[in-house]
């Protein structure tokens, strides 16, 4: 097992996160978690957004079915995984009995054994990665550990791009903010100009005038500097 921690911790060093689209990294990194357990035939990377579970990434369409079979049901290992924080290592599913309508259909598909492991990030939990198995007792502890790590690195991953998300739609947010200020300054100066007003007075007539058309200021003020013509007026 400290072997292949090692091994882990090498290939997960060497991901690339700059400049890369976020199912690219998660794609990339469920395959290096599924060749890490050896008892792994597939593996896949459950989010959960607004209680909504979604597979982004897997390596093995045995995981796609098993993730599907829990999203139609609501239930499961991976989905209470990724809801609790808990990991859940499932023997032998033909004798499981937490989830049994679950167990009894993914056994009909071939699953025997799987090892679900939460995705923990600011002291929340954001999903979950899943790996199956056709055998039972495919995972034992030292796979746990290794599925922690792997999880980790996920949980990582998946906040630098929320992040990163977040700080680009808030310097886009901010240059528009920006953008509708110079315009409204821009159209108020034009109207201080022609009708000798203050710059309160030129600020109350854009809004009067935007009230009345039922149009966006910004709207209103970007009319005025390019044709010269105050909506409404």
């Amino acid at each position: 097992m400290t072997q292949n921690l090692g091994e882990l911790h090498r290939d997960l060093a060497g991901v690339v996160l700059a400049d890369r689209e976020l199912p690219d990294v998660l794609n990339e990194v469920v395959g290096l978690a599924r060749r890490a357990l050896p008892g792994a035939e597939a593996s896949s990377i459950t989010l959960i957004r607004d209680d909504k579970p979604f597979t982004v990434a897997f390596d093995g369409q045995l995981a796609m079915d098993a993730d599907e079979l829990q999203y139609e049901r609501g239930y499961g290992p991976c989905l209470d995984a990724g809801r609790a924080g808990e990991i859940f290592l499932v023997t032998d599913m033909r004798i499981e009995e937490r989830w049994p309508d679950y167990a009894v259909h993914v056994a009909d598909r071939g699953v025997r054994s799987s090892l679900s492991v939460p995705l923990p990030f600011q002291g929340a939990t954001i999903g979950a990665l899943n790996n199956y198995a056709s055998t039972p007792a495919a995972f034992g502890e030292a796979d746990v550990a290794l599925g922690q790590e792997a999880a980790a690195f996920v949980a990582i991953a998946v906040g630098n791009a929320e992040a990163a998300a977040r700080a680009t739609q808030d310097v886009t947010n901010m240059r528009m903010a920006m953008l509708s200020r110079s315009v409204i300054e821009q159209a108020k100066g034009i109207l201080m100009e022609r009708y000798r007003l203050t710059a309160e007075q030129a600020f109350t007539l854009l809004t009067h005038a935007s009230q009345r058309s039922n149009v966006k200021l910004r709207d209103v003020a970007e009319e005025l500097t390019s044709t010269g013509v105050l909506r409404g007026s």
